[in-house]
């Protein structure tokens, strides 16, 4: 979730991380196709981890799914 320059310059990075046993319930959790599988990003355990723990690149999310992970965001975090 971090921004490409902040990915760029610091050791960590922001995500969202993904459950593949939860189910969708929104703002908490957000469905998302990742790697193919179908999975729900679970928006209250934003964090930064360091980047050493990421063995490979997944793929990126599409736009829409983009869009629902930053609104649930926005709303957990009150920032709307």
């Amino acid at each position: 979730m971090s921004s490409n320059v902040t990915n760029e310059r610091r050791r960590t990075v922001v995500v969202v991380p993904l459950s593949s046993s939860a189910h969708a319930a929104p703002p908490l959790t957000v469905r998302v196709v990742c790697d193919g599988r179908k999975v729900v990003a679970v928006i209250d355990q934003v964090r930064a981890i360091s980047k050493e723990r990421f063995a490979r690149r997944i793929g990126d999310l599409p736009l829409d799914q983009l869009e629902s992970v930053e609104a649930g965001l926005r709303e957990i975090l009150e920032l709307d």
